[in-house]
């Protein structure tokens, strides 16, 4: 499980290091591809494969299945870290999310999120009120 926040920087190259506590289970190969609200989605490769199989699940007749995997599986980029950990994101995923130089990495449960720094910022700073106030519908009987 993926969990915690990290700041790594982009290099020049459009390399990222990724956190060490995450790289053990990204080693053998992860998918980078878009996720809502600009941020990048990491999954490593059996995780993406399952989503994959979902989508694939889902009927070809419903239009916004097929418009979500277009998008998904178009922009998704294969991958194995180097032996530093590094990852290079791909130009056209690193405009998408507005990455330059300062990002935010976050553990998502199943995947990893990489988030322009200010743009995470702001994503926080709107969300936290609404996240104080929808558990009872997300997670009910929990708390």
């Amino acid at each position: 499980m993926f969990l915690g926040t990290h700041t790594p920087r982009l290099d020049e190259k459009g390399r990222l290091f990724l956190p060490a506590k995450f790289r053990d289970e990204l080693a053998g190969g992860l998918v980078v591809t878009k996720g809502q609200e600009r941020c990048l989605f990491v999954f490593p490769m059996t995780e993406f494969s399952r989503v994959a199989e979902q989508l694939r699940a889902a009927p070809m007749t419903h239009k916004a299945a097929r418009a979500y995997s277009r998008v998904f599986f178009a922009s998704a980029h294969d991958e194995v870290p180097d032996r530093q950990g590094r990852i290079t994101i791909p130009a056209h995923l690193r405009e998408y999310a507005g990455l330059d130089r300062d990002c935010v990495v976050i553990g998502a449960s199943t995947r990893v999120e990489i988030w322009d720094r200010q743009a995470w910022d702001n994503y926080l700073a709107e969300s936290e009120e609404a996240f104080a106030e929808v558990e009872e519908e997300v997670l009910p009987g929990i708390f």
